[in-house]
């Protein structure tokens, strides 16, 4: 099980990207489609155009991290995204259903539960 803290967020690119791109290439692509900083210690996550392999993306302790992983069968299944998005956010439990195969848009999810309102005191 992945567990990551929840101030580290997972940013998914809608568009399939090209896996020959090395960890400036997709430096570059966090900053110019994602408006995002690379520096972040966020996770930024790419799929190839054929769905079968996914490249995270992460900045740590001075230096990058880059996961890489190839699917002998099948291909990764991506949530569904608006038409005009250029990335989705994820959570920790989404990334590690992807990294696994699971159909991410088949998932239900309940309700979460929050805490009762007070009433204001009088």
């Amino acid at each position: 099980m992945l567990t990551l803290p929840s101030a580290v967020k997972i940013v998914l690119a809608t568009e399939p990207v090209d896996m020959r791109k090395s960890i400036d290439g997709l430096m570059g692509l966090v900053r110019s489609s994602f408006g995002e900083d690379v520096y972040s210690g966020h996770l930024f996550v790419f799929v190839s155009r054929r769905g079968d392999r996914v490249k995270i993306l992460t900045f740590s302790r001075g230096g990058f991290i880059l996961y890489y992983k190839r699917l002998e069968q099948g291909r990764f299944r991506l949530p569904q995204v608006q038409a005009e998005a250029t990335s989705v956010r994820l959570d920790a439990t989404q990334l590690a259903m992807l990294l696994d195969g699971i159909d991410v848009a088949e998932v239900k999810r309940p309700t979460a539960w929050e805490p009762p309102k007070h009433a204001a005191a009088s």
